[in-house]
Order: structure tokens, then sequence, then C-alpha cells
């Protein structure tokens, strides 16, 4: 026996995924580009510390915007799980596991930039580094950050992959929103694959970057305007033969 009704948390979990890729844009886009690419200079280790000791408050404003990215994502992560539950509890759960992971490395990330905080502070331990080999440290610590990051978007690109099959192939919403989510997941993993096979990959970024940036950007806004105007649709559910005879009328 199949019970037809609207399920309004679907909807309240759409709402609470597409404020949450709203918070999530604008503080990626202030700790990312306002902060850390505009302070480090990835030749320049001088005056990548130069910057970052200047603007010591900014760089901690940058952490904890990242901080708030990861328990966001987390909330995310389980309200898509409930917007796509329908379409299959499996596959929905392996997409919300797939951008848990991504969290998680983004956490394990920020550790670094804490360690640059420390190798740029007035530390007494830090006594025993000359100016250059700080630098030097704190040059390795952004680039730590950096390559956990992408491992971590590895992750996040196969949850884009996993969402997009699942609008394709169920209908939930628009099929070009289901293809460009899978283009801009496999634009993710194309990039951390060439991070990790090419020696020279420093000399291509701005390529890559391109790459990963207008899908990403084109799809995610996509998906957050989806999910802000979301509207349930009539959801299927069976009872089992005890509920069934629960309602049944006597004979």
């Amino acid at each position: 026996m199949l019970h037809h009704f609207p399920d309004p948390s679907q909807a309240r979990a759409a709402r609470i995924a597409g404020i949450g890729y709203v918070t999530l844009f604008a503080l990626a886009i202030f700790a990312n580009f306002f902060v850390r690419v505009r302070l480090v200079d990835a030749d320049d280790a001088a005056a990548t510390f130069a910057n970052l000791v200047a603007d010591e408050m900014l760089v901690r404003l940058a952490v904890v915007a990242f901080l708030v990215v990861f328990v966001i994502d987390v909330v995310v992560a389980w309200a898509l799980h409930h917007v796509f539950r329908p379409v299959g509890d499996g596959i929905s759960g392996l997409a919300a596991w797939f951008r848990i992971v991504y969290t998680v490395f983004l956490g394990v990330a920020v550790l670094f930039l804490f360690a640059v905080l420390q190798l740029t502070g007035d530390r007494p331990h830090l006594a025993a580094l000359d100016r250059s080999q700080r630098e030097a440290h704190v040059m390795l610590a952004l680039d730590a950050f950096n390559a956990t990051w992408l491992i971590g978007l590895f992750a996040f690109g196969v949850h884009l992959i996993v969402v997009g099959a699942m609008i394709v192939r169920s209908g939930i919403a628009a099929r070009w929103l289901g293809v460009i989510l899978g283009v801009a997941g496999a634009a993710y993993v194309f990039d951390t694959a060439a991070y990790s096979l090419l020696a020279n990959y420093a000399d291509h970024e701005v390529v890559f970057t391109s790459i990963v940036a207008v899908p990403s950007v084109v799809a995610e806004l996509a998906i957050t305007i989806w999910l802000l105007r979301f509207r349930p649709s009539v959801a299927h559910r069976t009872s089992t033969p005890l509920q069934v005879a629960a309602v049944a009328p006597a004979s």
C-alpha cells in the first residue's frame, strides 16, 4: 500500500542547505581570496612572511572563517542527504560521506594555518630559528595547507559527481543541473590529479584554476538557487503489512 504526500522536512533541509551554501560562498571568498591569495606570494617567502606579520588579525579572521566553513559543510552534507534521500538512501548517503571526507581534510588543512600563526608570532622558542628559516617553514606550512585542501577537494569532486548523477537519473531537478555538477566535480578531480602528477604544476596553475573555477562557480550557484527555491514533490512511502493491517477496516 502506498501513501502519497509532500515531505515538508525535505523543503526545510533544502533551505538549510541553500542558506549554508550562501554562507560558505561568503566565508570562502573572504578567507581564500581576500586573505590567503592576497597575502601569499608563492615566489617570495620574505614578502609573504612580512604580509602575514603585518596583517596577523586578518589571518586569524581567515582561520576562523575556515573553521566556520568546516562546521557549516557538515550541516550542508546532512541537509543534502535529506533532500536527496527519496532518490535512494544508499547513494544519497554515499554523496554525504564524500562531502564529510572533504570537510575532514579541510579541518586538517586549517591546522597548518595555526602553525603559520605560530611561526609568524613572537614566541620565545622560535629564537632558535633565524628569519630566513622561519620564512621557509611558513612557506612549507602554506604548501601543506594547499596540498591537504586539494586532497579534500578530490573527495568533494566525487561528491558533486554523485549528486549530479542522482539529479540526472531521478529527474528531481533539471538534467542540465546534474550535468554541470558532474562537470564541476570532474574538474576538481582532474585538478588534484594534475597537482599530484605534474612536477611543474605551478607553471600551469592559472590554467588549472580556470578549469575548476568556471564550472564550479556556475554549478554551485545554480544548485544554491535550486535549493532555496525547492518545493518537495510527492513522496512515496511503502507501508509495512502491520501498518496496512492497522488501518484496514474490520470485516
